[in-house]
């Protein structure tokens, strides 16, 4: 008996060690993929690649790709470096002519994200973010007309009716005398969902007054990422082989059921009353009545117009509200900053009546420079990612990038890179003054991405980041607190640029 039991644990280890073998082997045979191509690669890990700090949650995707990103450093001839995703040659570019080329001159052959979900996930297949060509450019076409520069005027109006909202919400917070801490993500994103809800569903869903609204419950439920979502997210962008065997969704199932919920009885009410008020909604009823789709699997119906209205709310509060929260951090830190701000907001109140207009707000240039600072340091989503759909051979230095290979440029790698920018962790508006700026390489500064395929709600997402940041400063004072945390803490679960923690200052009111 002992002897056979003997035997079979010896069977049983041999099969267990044949098997960890055969993994060992098929999850490193690409492990030589770029060094054969005189490509300089940073040595990975056998069955993580270089990912195994983000499989830790030590860093975050986006640190991943920084750190690779610095690797090239020390050689300046070095355009690119090569690395791998669990056993998937991958490649983060870091020569500005050939982000040029791959963002720009031949997009034809990057046209397609490497990210993607399943046909079964509605809501993430048939978003403009994540569709592929040429879905992708017909849904561009059709919504590059809420975008207009006239639209825009039109739905600045709107958004100024929710900084009365703010102002309202400030003054309940009696920051008199020498103030108090507040946490200024959250109130970026409570207005940012007011605004989006206004301009987009012409809804008042009230976040500022009511922080558990159910709108600011989806926005939250979206972006916070526990361990099991920032790992779906992270499988989502960068192993998406992986989204079908393990059903992998884009939104998590509550943001889903509260987006078709909520768009549908919005879609229907408007369609029965026929009320018009120039937003999202009237521009999907207008899609509903054509006859084009955007693909054979995507109708211009149900479940693809909630996806494109789920982008909208995702995409346009999260950004905007990191582009408010970290400026307004930022300029809690740099009080010389803020002042010399807040001189420029209060003479233009004084020669526009105290009104803010379309155009007032679009001739601040020292706002402008504060928050271009603000997009270098904290880019919101601080990676592009891109996906040769055919053998496309880098002119520079004849390299191949065969098809399906996923392309990387990390924004938080170019961004901080003190070639471009000297001293790249002081925050410096004056880095985008007229005489400053062209000293920055074009395809130095992409934090809203470049080419056909950029963000196609710049406009809109400056605009009310303005707005906010114009609101608090024109009436309070920032500053530092016990609880302010310098630099910020990001959270290693996220792909977005997310604190870990919040972003607390303190703020006193101005009399």
């Amino acid at each position: 008996m002992a002897v056979l039991l003997l035997n079979w644990w010896l069977d049983f280890a041999v099969i267990l060690l044949s098997a960890f073998a055969a993994a060992y082997l098929y999850m490193t045979r690409n492990f030589n993929y770029w060094s054969k191509r005189n490509v300089m690669e940073v040595s990975p890990i056998p069955f993580f690649g270089n990912f195994f700090d983000c499989c830790l949650f030590r860093k975050s995707p986006s640190e991943v790709l920084q750190s690779l990103y610095e690797k090239g450093s020390s050689n300046e001839e070095t355009p690119y470096v090569g690395f791998y995703v669990f056993d998937k040659p991958a490649l983060v570019l870091r020569d500005q002519e050939i982000v040029k080329r791959v963002l720009i001159k031949d997009f034809d052959y990057f046209v397609d994200r490497f990210i993607r979900t399943d046909v079964s996930d509605s809501l993430g297949y048939a978003n403009i973010f994540l569709m592929k060509n040429p879905a992708w450019r017909t849904m561009r076409v059709k919504l590059t007309h809420f975008f207009t520069a006239a639209k825009l005027q039109r739905t600045f109006r709107l958004m100024v009716d929710v900084g009365e909202d703010l102002d309202k919400h400030l003054e309940a917070l009696k920051l008199g005398g020498t103030g108090r801490t507040i946490e200024i993500k959250e109130i970026a994103a409570e207005f940012m969902t007011d605004v989006i809800g206004s301009c987009a569903f012409g809804l008042r869903v009230n976040c500022l007054k009511n922080p558990n609204a159910e709108f600011r419950k989806c926005g939250k439920d979206m972006f916070q990422f526990d361990y099991k979502r920032g790992a779906e997210f992270t499988s989502i962008f960068f192993f998406p082989e992986l989204v079908r065997p393990l059903k992998l969704k884009f939104f998590s199932k509550g943001s889903t059921d509260f987006m078709r919920k909520v768009f549908m009885e919005v879609l229907n009410e408007r369609m029965n009353s026929g009320v018009r008020r120039d937003d999202l909604i009237d521009l999907m009823i207008g899609w509903t009545k054509s006859d084009i789709n955007i693909s054979e699997d995507i109708k211009l119906e149900g479940d693809s117009l909630v996806a494109s209205a789920a982008l909208f709310l995702s995409a346009g509060f999260e950004t905007s509200s990191t582009i408010m929260a970290f400026g307004l951090y930022e300029l809690a830190i740099h009080l010389d900053v803020q002042s010399k701000l807040r001189e420029e907001i209060n003479n233009a109140l004084a020669n526009s009546g105290g009104d803010i207009t379309y155009e007032m707000i679009n001739g601040l240039p020292y706002l402008d420079k504060v928050v271009s600072e603000t997009l270098r340091k904290y880019p919101s989503l601080p990676f592009l990612d891109r996906m040769a759909n055919a053998d496309y051979e880098v002119q520079e230095t004849g390299l191949v990038i065969e098809k399906g290979t996923p392309v990387y440029i990390s924004l938080l790698g170019m961004h901080y890179d003190p070639e471009y920018y000297p001293e790249p962790n002081k925050f410096d508006p004056e880095r985008f003054s007229d005489k400053n700026r062209d000293k920055i390489p074009r395809y130095a500064y992409l934090p809203f991405g470049i080419g056909p395929r950029s963000c196609i709600g710049i406009r809109f997402g400056l605009l009310q980041s303005k707005l906010g940041i114009l609101k608090l400063i024109s009436n309070y004072e920032l500053s530092a607190c016990e609880k302010t945390t310098i630099p910020p803490r990001f959270d290693p679960k996220s792909l977005m640029i997310s604190t870990d923690g919040g972003l607390f200052v303190n703020a006193r009111k101005i009399t």
